[in-house]
């Protein structure tokens, strides 16, 4: 029952871990950046935000934004993120199906509990892999971004990556460690021995050299 619980939550939280992947990568509010001080930039009114995908000038008046098209032209760290972020969002889907599919209230047909522990285990080692993708992206980036144009604050979207990060994270290792098959144990004292002319179930008489090795 308690293992149940455990792969239960563990895929919950991977579900709202992969939501928050998805939206990080969607999203272009990943870090606001400015030329000049916090003061300066408020006065003049004239922030930018930088994503994946796009960069933007926030003002008051208006809200333009600029899409990142040029692939070959982008800085390393744009791309390695952009990469790490789809790879991380298309893993989470078939993750989250082997899981859902492993579930102990879930039957497909007549499959043994091993077949789901390995399917179980196979979604949750994918989930630590959305977990590592996302786990990189939202940290390069942001050092990236700092060294390119200075970073003054961090964004919606990098806070909800660091979530669905830590989510998919402790979602994946619940998971995983409630996919092991728990380890046989066998009793000494059921064992059935054999002898010539008895049949199994019949206790072999004690020697008679252990007899006198006792009495010595």
């Amino acid at each position: 029952m308690a293992n149940s619980c455990l792969q239960l939550s563990g895929f919950v939280m991977s579900c709202i871990g992969w939501v928050g992947i998805l939206i990080a990568t969607a999203t272009n509010d990943w870090v606001v950046t400015c030329k000049y001080g916090m003061n300066t930039c408020k006065k003049m009114d004239e922030l930018g935000a930088k994503g994946l995908w796009a960069e933007c000038v926030i003002s008051t008046p208006l809200y333009h934004c600029i899409s990142l098209t040029q692939i070959l032209d982008l800085p390393a760290y744009i791309q390695t993120s952009r990469a790490l972020m789809i790879t991380g969002s298309l893993l989470g889907l078939p993750a989250v199906g082997m899981v859902l599919t492993a579930m102990p209230c879930i039957s497909l047909g007549d499959e043994p509990q091993s077949t789901k522990n390995k399917r179980s285990l196979l979604g949750g080692v994918l989930i630590l892999l959305v977990a590592l993708c996302g786990g990189v992206s939202t940290v390069w980036f942001p050092i990236g971004a700092h060294q390119d144009q200075g970073l003054m604050l961090f964004g919606f979207s990098l806070y909800a990556g660091w979530v669905g990060t830590a989510f998919c994270l402790l979602g994946g290792a619940m998971i995983t460690c409630c996919s092991t098959e728990p380890s046989q144990h066998y009793n000494h004292h059921d064992r059935f021995y054999y002898s010539k002319g008895q049949g199994p179930g019949n206790p072999v008489p004690p020697s008679t050299n252990h007899a006198k090795s006792a009495h010595v």
